[in-house]
């Protein structure tokens, strides 16, 4: 069976609900397409800080309602140096905060107006693969229910994460890609029991780094700087709260509260970045095209960055047959990239512990975040840095 649509979404994560969702406010039909089930989707455990943009792109969809509701608001955060704590104020740096909602319930909120609306968002739709994106009639071909079947559009949006089929799909040869991997993971951990404080603490320690967040006033989201090859199983509770408590600078508990782990995970440390952001009429937004390290909070909010430049370009085209933003789309977007990716490469040097082959190195780092500690200008160029560059 064939069916056409105007633009064809992989991925049903927060960057294609989001996509999918402006297009329909005007007046664009659109298809999603999802591997996982919706339960799977809806449940990952990823980003929890929001740029004003991103919250502003949500009002703009009609879905935030609950967000506006249930959101933290945060005008600054804590940098722990050896156990020493010092606030940078982002409302008397730079007047803007941001905004503590986990990528999770954005995803349901996303995927509830869309399904209400008459959204078609098509979850568990495998073996997908594209074909004729340098024509203009691009086609998703996929198997559902055991079926299979293809889909025609004007145009494709790869929204389907780092590993999904989109990027993959463009020949090897017209792709561009950079990549650096770091030397250490992060095992990360989630409780329900209030977070030690009511902004985020970032920490850089001899013995590694850590990163005491939040997802509401109840449920603590926390990080520590591992081994990228480190066995989970050789991290109890107790040895993972102890460490926690160590590198912020509270080893007598004074503030940090525990209680028993809901969620355990290892997430290794890359970035990542795909120029080839077009290929044909296939355009790729949000992992799909870019990692970052996550010591930034930058990877949902480069997302809905994409999304904001890529609507804006499929809206121009569909009022007037326009082409002019989505010929700039790239370069728009990548020109946003790349500062998020030089942000956090910056934030994840001064907090973490490289090598003890790197020693050079790591005390350059060590006196670069005493400076920043030291320093209003540093503090107000991390501060705009965090809060979000413009669109």
């Amino acid at each position: 069976m064939t069916t056409h649509t105007q633009v064809a979404i992989i991925g049903a994560g927060p960057s294609g609900l989001l996509l999918s969702q402006i297009l329909h406010l005007n007046g664009i039909d659109s298809i999603v397409l999802e591997r996982k089930t919706r339960a799977y989707v809806e449940g990952r455990v990823r980003a929890g800080i929001m740029e004003q943009g991103a919250v502003d792109m949500m009002r703009q969809a009609n879905a935030a309602e609950r967000l506006d509701r249930e959101c933290l608001t945060h005008d600054g955060i804590e940098i722990a140096l050896d156990g020493r704590r010092q606030r940078i104020s982002f409302q008397d740096l730079v007047g803007t905060p941001v905004t503590v909602y986990g990528q999770a319930e954005m995803t349901k909120d996303l995927a509830i107006v869309r399904l209400t609306a008459g959204g078609d968002i098509r979850y568990e739709a495998t073996d997908v693969s594209l074909h004729g994106l340098e024509t203009d009639r691009p086609r998703v071909r996929f198997v559902k229910d055991g079926a299979a079947e293809e889909i025609t559009a004007d145009f494709v949006a790869g929204c389907d994460g780092f590993h999904g089929v989109s990027r993959h799909s463009i020949p090897a040869d017209k792709l561009v890609t950079f990549e650096r991997v770091y030397p250490f993971a992060w095992l990360g951990m989630m409780a329900e029991v209030p977070p030690p404080s009511d902004e985020l603490i970032y920490a850089r320690h001899e013995r590694g780094f850590a990163l005491c967040s939040m997802r509401s006033r109840t449920r603590s989201r926390h990080y520590i700087q591992v081994s990228p090859d480190e066995p989970l199983e050789d991290w109890s509770e107790d040895r993972i709260w102890q460490e926690i408590a160590i590198r912020i600078g509270d080893p007598r508990f004074e503030i940090l509260e525990t209680g028993p782990l809901i969620e355990k995970s290892l997430t290794p440390m890359r970035s990542f970045v795909c120029e080839t952001m077009r290929f044909g009429r296939l355009f790729l937004a949000g992992d799909a095209a870019h990692i970052v390290p996550p010591t930034g909070a930058k990877g949902l909010n480069l997302a809905a960055g994409d999304i904001h430049y890529l609507s804006e370009g499929l809206i121009e085209f569909y009022a007037g047959g326009q082409t002019a933003k989505l010929d700039r789309y790239a370069a728009q977007a990548l020109a946003r990239v790349w500062k998020a990716q030089r942000f956090s490469w910056w934030m994840t040097s001064l907090l973490h512990n490289f090598d003890a082959a790197e020693g050079f190195q790591n005390r350059i780092h060590r006196a670069e975040l005493e400076y920043t500690l030291s320093s209003r200008a540093a503090q107000t160029a991390l501060a705009e840095n965090y809060v979000g560059l413009p669109y």
